[in-house]
Order: structure tokens, then C-alpha cells, then sequence
């Protein structure tokens, strides 16, 4: 059973539930989805998860990421990503390119659930939750009102909790998560995540401009999961573009500033803009302002 206290002064969520001990548990940081808004056929939309003592943190819902958490549940034998098994999701921002999965994780097999999925995000996160449900509901009613057997017919709900600027913490058990507000462009709230298990501290930036925050937050991180734009493919786009990518994305050069700074022991690239350029070229150009341990992430990757 969860129990949840909110403290507005303090701008801190507490969930607390009861773990059995997990002497042996560790954590390990799934990618779900490493695309943006231009389609692509090798990657699912923006989405990460943390795994610990078989509980799953999913950070954004890019369309594609259900089906990259069934590959890694039924593939990879990560069970704590079954759609009915993931409790806690955690947004950026609302994007369409973050959230596009997020109705579909809340609706996959909702009937099979033994907890509702509770969701955290920035302002509007609920109004996107009641568009979910007008959205489908006739599908609700025949299956709540027909000869379907549905043991909990409300868990097709989201308890949502929803924030105008970042400093709230959650707290689950041996996991915490830190919210802070990341620049990107004209989006406000966009928030980034800080996860802290009893092994690991995992930093996820979301959708973000270069932030001198962020370095701050991440130094000595376990692991660093940053977005980044590609130089040379941002160089051949026209001037305006160019101008929107510069107050809302990091450029390969900024976020081998940032990493300097940071020294993760380890830093993922995701979101990967490269547009005309090979995507491996995003690694190399981080690579030759960054000398710490760097990957280019894959969908399904897990570290």
C-alpha cells in the first residue's frame, strides 16, 4: 500500500512503502527510446527507465516506448517493465515527442493492473490525463460496464501529480528523485531528474539547453543520460533553426564542456539531433572536447 503526504512548503512528495530486503538488489538504467521528433525506424521516442529492487522509474513516454518495455520485459527478461508492472512515471515536459506513449502505457492491459500508475510531470499534466480518458471513453465503458471481468474497474486512472517549476522530491523507499528545471526554449516547466538508489546516482537532463545546473547536479553521477545536438548537421540547417536548437538543445561541444566539468563515470548520449549527419558523429564530436567514458545510446541499451 502507498501512502502519500505532500508538503507544499517544502515542495516534497513523500511516497513510502513497505520493500522486503533486497541484500543483493542493484540498478541498472534501461533506454527505452533515443529518437526525437523525427521519425525514425531504429528509435522509439525519448524515454529511460531506472530499474532497483525490481521497481521501475520511467522517465518520459515517447511514442514507441511501450513496445520497447515489452521487448525488455519478455526479451531481456527486465520484468519490472511490463506496462502492468510499472507503477511510477516521471515527464519532462510535454513535448509531443515525450508524451505520445503516455495514454498507451496507462491504457495497455490497465485491467490486469494491481496498482494504478501514478505520474509525475509539469503543469498540464492532468488536462493531457482527462484528455486520455475522453479519449477513450467508450473503450472504458465496454469494458467496465459489458461482460468483460474487471476486478479494479478504476485503474485505468492516473494519479497524477503535477508541478509549476522543479525542487520536489520523491521519495520511494531506498529511491529518491529530485526534480529541477532545466532551459529549454520557451517550455516552462521542463524539468530534469536526479535518481538516487542505496548503488547508484542517475541524472537524466530531458530536453535541455547547456546548464552550468545540470553540471552541478551531475558531478560524480553514476551515470549522466544528457540529449545532444550534432554540430555538424546543426551547421547545415537554416539560420532560424538554428537559432530555436541553440536556446533549447546542447550542443555536442557544451555538453563536452558540461561532462568535463561533471565527470560522470559514465555519460549516455540520447535524443540524438543530427539531421544530415551520421549519428556516429555525434560520439566523435563529444569525444574531442570530453575524454571520460561516452556512449551513444541504442534503444533497448542497458547500463
Amino acid at each position: 500500500m502507498i501512502k502519500l503526504r505532500h508538503f507544499v512548503s517544502a515542495m516534497v512528495l513523500v511516497t513510502s512503502t513497505w520493500l522486503a530486503p533486497a541484500a543483493l538488489a542493484q540498478t541498472d538504467v534501461v533506454i527505452l527510446g533515443t529518437g526525437t521528433p523525427v521519425p525514425d525506424a531504429e528509435r522509439a521516442g525519448p524515454s529511460a527507465a531506472v530499474i532497483y529492487n525490481d521497481q521501475a522509474y520511467v522517465f518520459d513516454a515517447g511514442g514507441g516506448m511501450v513496445q520497447r518495455a515489452i521487448e525488455a520485459a519478455q526479451k531481456k527478461g527486465i520484468k519490472a517493465l511490463y506496462p502492468t508492472n510499472i507503477r511510477h512515471v516521471f515527464l519532462t515536459h510535454l513535448h509531443s515527442d515525450h508524451v505520445l506513449d503516455y495514454a498507451e502505457l496507462a491504457a495497455t492491459y490497465w485491467w490486469r493492473r494491481t496498482e494504478q500508475l501514478t505520474a509525475y510531470g509539469p503543469t498540464g499534466l492532468q488536462a493531457m490525463t482527462d484528455g486520455y480518458y475522453a479519449m477513450l471513453a467508450r473503450d472504458i465503458e465496454l469494458r467496465t460496464d459489458g461482460h468483460q471481468p474487471v476486478e479494479n474497474p478504476t485503474f485505468y486512472q492516473v494519479k497524477v501529480n503535477e508541478y509549476n517549476e522543479g525542487g520536489w522530491v520523491v521519495q520511494d523507499g531506498d529511491v529518491t528523485i529530485e526534480a529541477f528545471s532545466v532551459p529549454h526554449g520557451s517550455i516552462e516547466p521542463a524539468f530534469g531528474y536526479k535518481i538516487t538508489t542505496p548503488d547508484k546516482v542517475v541524472v537524466i537532463s530531458g530536453d535541455t539547453a547547456y546548464s552550468e545546473k545540470i553540471a552541478e547536479i551531475a558531478k560524480g553521477a553514476d551515470v549522466l543520460v544528457h540529449e545532444v545536438i550534432n554540430e555538424a548537421g546543426l551547421s547545415k540547417l537554416p539560420e532560424f533553426w538554428q537559432r530555436y536548437h541553440g536556446s533549447s538543445h546542447t550542443t555536442t561541444s557544451e555538453l563536452a564542456r558540461l561532462a568535463s566539468a561533471a565527470q560522470p563515470k559514465l555519460l549516455v548520449l540520447t535524443h540524438i539531433l543530427h539531421y544530415g549527419a551520421p549519428i556516429e558523429s555525434t560520439l566523435t564530436e563529444v569525444q574531442q572536447g570530453y575524454d571520460g567514458k561516452v556512449v551513444l545510446a541504442n534503444d533497448l541499451d542497458v547500463f
